[in-house]
């Protein structure tokens, strides 16, 4: 490479210093060696082969699996200046003749392409014959079938070693396991490549898990909390996002749907509302996110349990990826299992017992009393290297484990047993808590043992237990009125020879910053951060390209606490370099001096 990198990053992004690991990725495209790079969402991976890009002598070709996310890329990539452009089925027929003309006189520095794109017959030879310095793979897990979101078409890519000897491969992507690298390196046939993988945890994303009792109700309190900021709500299934939209439209939220049973263009226009922030919310499936780079997401809710810490550590990672804090909530119940489980059985996307095993962990992750970050990085093999991550709703002590579970799930049990096994949840939690209803002294169960041996807790936290029983295996439902039966591992219950957990309802308690960004608004002038909110949706307006595009939240936060007076001043803000300051500076300086 000739020049410096450094002088790049400065000039095109706005950037002074390199985040964890960028520095050695660019350095591997830059010597012509192959690498996997692992970097959490929001760890700047695309940086690592766009910034090196500007210095190579030809072309870098980047494959990449959706449209979307190659439009918002090259969006980002011309706002800042740099010549890029994409190839793709959304294109008019002069639109792809321009990109070919691009390439043939090589005044493209990217090109993005979809890998269907890149195997069709004589497009290889075409874009090598024009030159290609180096080869990008973007969302890389998607070429294992260990990965979460496994694609065949990625598969083929392995054709890249024979078609193009000599020019280095980089294979990125946010999530992916020790399995999961190896099997990337094999699969596109990497010669020695280096691995980066960056630390997965993100001390900016509060963590919390809620068991979900009220769906409706639970998130509504969420949203409260995060009035006019943007958010993503994920559900399993189709029906459930437009239910959930329906209903939050009808309390006034600015939501949209999105789902693959949508046709394309009500799916896009759902996108667009939410990308030019007409809407604050999108209620989706997982078919919505890998392709949007939307850098303000404040609070991502899962309305049920994902079905692998993968999809879970991607989805929630599409919060706070400018750093700054954001709040990820799940609510789950035992039937999410079930849902999901019947899914995979109907699918043949992925090895059954493989997807099993991934739900089984899943599970236990919702319903442990163990630090949530620290759970998720011991899932990708990293530790978290301090005693509390404070950023977790297990750590700020708002969920605790019931101190003798023990002796409660056996006091639940047994009363299940001296009711003859005929009786369902409620009427179980009513008779352990002593109530005087006239169907259980008719029943003469006031006389049982159990009868008032949990009067202390209220009945809803007694329901409550129950469920967290049957969810565990202790008990089961059965026959047409949902009745409840001891389970085999309810008896060793009994015994003593296996203890359940059971969770205490969460406290409520005002939610801090997690530390990381205790400081995010520290000398920010909050009404001029507004002011320039308007007038970055105004740039996005006028030329026709989302808001975060023109600046994050963190530049904006950076302009309002530092107030600059001039060009050179906007120009030591992170995120402004030459081609923004030439677009947007008047416009800036003008509104920073109004107040």
């Amino acid at each position: 490479m000739e020049g410096s990198i450094e002088e790049v990053l400065r000039k095109y992004w706005g950037f002074d210093t390199f985040l964890p690991l960028q520095k050695q990725a660019m350095e591997c495209v830059g010597s012509g060696r192959d690498s996997v790079v692992v970097l959490p969402t929001g760890g700047g991976k695309s940086l690592c082969f766009q910034a090196p890009a500007l210095l190579l002598p030809h072309l870098t070709l980047v494959v990449s699996p959706l449209i979307s996310l190659m439009k918002d890329q090259i969006d980002s990539l011309l706002d800042n200046g740099i010549a890029a452009g994409r190839l793709d089925s959304s294109l008019s027929h002069p639109e792809r003749n321009g990109v070919f003309d691009r390439l043939r006189e090589r005044r493209l520095k990217l090109l993005y392409v979809s890998p269907e794109r890149l195997l069709m017959q004589g497009f290889l030879d075409f874009v090598r014959n024009n030159g290609i310095s180096s080869v990008a793979i973007d969302e890389a897990h998607c070429v294992s079938m260990w990965g979460h979101d496994f694609r065949p078409e990625y598969r083929q890519l392995r054709v890249l070693r024979d078609a193009l000897p000599g020019v280095p491969i980089g294979a990125y992507t946010a999530t992916a396991t020790e399995m999961v690298r190896r099997d990337i390196v094999e699969q596109l046939r990497l010669n020695s490549p280096e691995i980066l993988v960056g630390r997965f945890d993100r001390p900016n994303l509060l963590y919390r898990v809620r068991r979900r009792t009220n769906a409706l109700k639970q998130i509504c309190e969420v949203l409260d909390r995060h009035k006019g900021e943007s958010g993503i709500i994920y559900c399993i299934r189709r029906t459930d996002v437009d239910e959930m939209t329906e209903a939050l439209t009808e309390h006034g939220y600015r939501v949209a749907p999105y789902h693959a049973g949508m046709p394309d263009e009500e799916r896009k226009r759902s996108q667009d509302l939410f990308i030019e922030e007409e809407v604050d919310l999108i209620v989706a499936t997982v078919a919505f996110g890998m392709g949007i780079d939307k850098s303000n997401v404040r609070y991502v809710i899962h309305a049920a349990m994902p079905k692998s810490l993968e999809h879970y550590q991607q989805e929630s990672g599409r919060a706070g990826r400018d750093g700054l804090e954001a709040e990820c909530l799940l609510f789950y119940s035992g039937s999410d299992y079930l849902i999901w489980k019947r899914i995979l059985e109907e699918s043949e996307s992925q090895s059954l017992d493989i997807g099993k095993a991934k739900l089984g962990q899943m599970y236990r992750y919702c319903s442990s009393v163990a630090c949530r970050h620290r759970t998720l990085l011991a899932y990708f093999g990293q530790q978290l290297g301090k005693e509390s991550c404070q950023a977790c709703d297990i750590c700020m002590g708002e969920v605790q484990g019931v101190a003798d579970a023990l002796v409660v799930a056996q006091k639940i049990l047994s009363s299940v047993i001296r009711q003859g096994e005929r009786f369902g949840a409620e009427y179980t939690a009513a008779v352990l808590t002593g109530s005087r209803e006239e169907r259980i002294l008719a029943n003469r169960h006031d006389a049982l043992s159990t009868y008032g041996l949990l009067k202390d807790v209220s009945r809803s936290i007694v329901r409550d237990w129950i469920e967290q029983l049957t969810e565990q295996g202790c008990l089961e439902r059965a026959g047409e009125f949902n009745v409840l039966k001891v389970a085999e591992k309810g008896r060793r219950v009994l015994k003593g020879l296996e203890e359940p957990l059971l969770l205490e309802p969460p406290k409520k308690k005002p939610a801090p910053k997690p530390p990381a960004v205790k400081d995010s608004w520290e000398g920010v002038d909050e009404d001029l951060f507004e002011r320039l909110r308007l007038l970055r949706r105004k740039l996005a307006q006028q030329r026709s390209v989302p808001a975060y595009i023109i600046f994050n939240d963190v530049t904006l936060r950076d302009l309002a606490r530092r107030r600059p007076d001039s060009p050179e001043a906007l120009l030591r803000v992170s995120g402004i370099g030459a081609k923004k300051l030439e677009q947007y500076g008047e416009a800036i300086l003008s509104e920073i001096r109004k107040s």
